[in-house]
């Protein structure tokens, strides 16, 4: 019997999960069925439930999901526990549901992939919500110099900040109070996905410093060209899907496929997407 997997989310049409995890299975020859499945707004459990009442294996989670995930889990790991949320959840052999959360991994490891120093840089992170909040530790892992977590509201970050404060030198504060040069400039805003810009500042890069946005398209968003104006080199958030799409895999397989030839077909495949 043919192993299940799905990715939940609401909207879930536009997820490249099942793309990417198809092509994981076939790289490692892993049999594995991946669907996308788009539970009510008021049903995530009780679809989870019957995904593995039905044979499910394991899931991946996607807004506006991740929170609840977290509450259904009979067990989470460290960095789940810190993210408070969940974006993988794990069968276990038991019949319990154990929840990890792999976004901050996907990110350092594309940060690691395109040679982004981190150890002893300065980061700045941009944003306080969930996004954010799943990628400080790994980052932290990393022995930074410093983190600062800026956001519109400054309370938010400082609230942020404190919560991670045990693992490194970070801290956190309003958009208007911020400063420069830094090496990293990590966007976890939503603002992309409008084609707004957060109000930032002049002076944020350092030179040789990089621009990472969380969000990718087709086109660089708002955010990359507004730091590639100023001299960063920009990245955007598609190796980081794909990285934390690995990390869901070897959890679930055991195994961990290789990142680059997936991440190179969902490029080209972006490339080749009709202007609108």
């Amino acid at each position: 019997m043919t192993d299940r997997y799905c990715v939940f989310g609401h909207p879930v049409g536009h997820s490249k999960s099942p793309a990417i995890h198809s092509a994981f299975a076939e790289q490692t020859d892993e049999a594995l069925e991946y669907t996308a499945i788009e539970p009510p707004l008021e049903g995530f459990s009780a679809t989870w439930r019957a995904f593995v009442d039905a044979g499910g294996r394991g899931a991946n989670v996607t807004a506006p999901f991740k929170e609840e995930a977290y509450r259904l889990c009979d067990a989470l790991t460290p960095r789940a526990k810190r993210a408070g949320a969940v974006n993988t959840l794990i069968r276990q052999a038991d019949g319990l549901t154990r929840g990890d959360t792999t976004d901050g991994a996907g990110l350092v490891g594309d940060l690691r992939r395109r040679g982004v120093r981190l150890a002893g840089a300065r980061i700045l992170v941009l944003g306080a919500g969930g996004a954010v909040r799943g990628v400080l530790e790994p980052l932290l892992a990393e022995a930074p110099a410093c983190l600062h977590v800026a956001n519109r509201t400054a309370a938010k970050a400082e609230a942020l900040a404190a919560d991670f404060a045990d693992l490194g030198e970070v801290t956190g504060g309003g958009f208007e109070a911020l400063e420069g040069p830094y090496d990293l400039v990590i966007n976890g805003t939503s603002a992309s996905l409008g084609g707004e810009l957060p109000p930032l500042p002049e002076g944020l890069f350092v030179a040789g410093a990089s621009a990472y946005d969380m969000m990718y398209g087709a086109e660089p968003t708002v955010f990359l060209r507004w730091a590639d104006e100023r001299g960063a080199a920009t990245i955007d958030g598609l190796g980081m899907l794909v990285g934390q799409a690995a990390e869901s895999f070897m959890l679930w397989r055991g195994v961990r496929p290789d990142v680059a030839p997936v991440l190179e077909t969902l490029r080209r495949g972006l490339q080749a997407m009709p202007e609108t």
